[in-house]
């Protein structure tokens, strides 16, 4: 991640600012709910469990739980991860936190450092024999053709996470800082053009792992969306409300369709425009089936009405496909019919702005 935000090269964590100061600017954000709006800690650019970066974390965590906060919290690591900081996680009682140990068995020690994966899995064991408020994912990522898509590699993986709360998979930023690094190294990228914004996982990628899955004999559930994983992991419904795009939803527990099926509703026009007053938003919206088709508001401005409405909310120039929501049209082809009903919405939604004109 560190290749998209020019600091690839800083390989020492810098205090941007204060602690206290940043807690305040998190829970005072307009988009920030109390008890609702899922947090992510260090994710971005950094991992939360290095020794110049832990301190930090506990220091963040112990300032959001002692105000009561009960949000779900995601801490993405392949670092260590001991029994001690685990005892310091068990002792939080309001936040409900979430580890997601990311581990995709590439043995390549250019792609993957040999030592690092060994630490992860190290860490995975410490975490899932420790954790009990503390849920636990084993995030397989990137799973990339020709990496790690061998039936050995799959099965190594799937045995890694078989005391996890759960297993998500995902796929390859194929971005051209990732791809001219990779290359730079010797490494061979499978996917040889076509930048995307979004995870490359083709479609034939996708029902090997859930073939592998199945073949195992797992008893701990696979997801393909991260807060699908977590959610289940802690006994909620989607915050992202995927149950609006059902074909993700096959693999999921029985449990946890029911729970996603009967929290999804559709929010109605004084919901959407409260939303939207609070958060400082002018877009038109427009209901379609398991979605809110918006235009103009960035990935970023789109997630706290997503999160607070449990309700999928996508961009007209950033259209989702079956089977490739929110993944890259690489191995994905849509349908006549899926671009014409993008068509059909993009008229809709300018008809009811001259309607709004008028």
């Amino acid at each position: 991640m560190r290749h998209f935000w020019g600091n690839f090269e800083v390989k020492t964590p810098q205090l941007l600012i204060p602690t206290p100061q940043a807690i305040d600017m998190l829970t005072g954000h307009p988009g920030f709910r109390p008890h609702v709006t899922p947090v992510q800690l260090f994710n971005k650019a950094t991992d939360p469990f290095l020794p110049g970066v832990k301190p930090h974390l506990f220091d963040v965590l112990r300032g959001l739980d002692e105000r009561g906060l009960t949000n779900l919290v995601l801490l993405i690591t392949r670092f260590r991860v001991t029994d001690a900081d685990m005892a310091a996680l068990e002792q939080l009682r309001n936040l409900r936190v979430t580890l997601l140990f990311t581990y995709s068995g590439i043995t390549d020690p250019r792609v993957e450092p040999i030592a690092k994966s060994a630490i992860t899995l190290t860490s995975l064991a410490t975490a899932c024999r420790a954790g009990t408020r503390t849920k636990v994912i084993l995030y397989w990522r990137p799973i990339v053709p020709g990496w790690n898509d061998d039936p050995a590699t799959m099965a190594r993986v799937l045995d890694a996470g078989r005391d996890a709360d759960a297993i998500v998979f995902t796929g390859y930023y194929h971005k051209e800082q990732n791809a001219g690094y990779l290359r730079s190294l010797g490494v061979e990228v499978p996917y040889a053009d076509g930048y995307d914004r979004r995870k490359v996982m083709p479609a034939e990628v996708d029902e090997k792992v859930i073939a592998a899955w199945r073949a195992s004999g797992a008893t701990v559930p696979l997801f393909r969306k991260t807060s699908c994983g977590v959610c289940f992991a802690h006994g909620v419904p989607d915050y992202n409300g995927h149950w609006g795009v059902s074909e993700l939803c096959d693999i999921c527990p029985q449990t946890q369709r029911a729970l996603c099926r009967d929290a999804h509703r559709p929010p109605t026009a004084g919901q959407l425009r409260r939303i939207l007053d609070q958060l400082g938003y002018d877009t038109p919206a427009l209901l379609d089936g398991g979605h809110l088709w918006t235009n103009g508001l960035t990935e970023q401005q789109r997630y706290p009405i997503q999160h607070q409405l449990g309700f999928q909310v996508w961009d007209l120039d950033l259209p989702h496909f079956a089977h490739a929501h929110g993944r890259s049209l690489h191995g994905h082809q849509p349908g006549e019919q899926e671009l014409a009903d993008v068509a059909a919405a993009r008229e809709r939604m300018a008809m009811q702005a001259r309607f709004d004109d008028d």
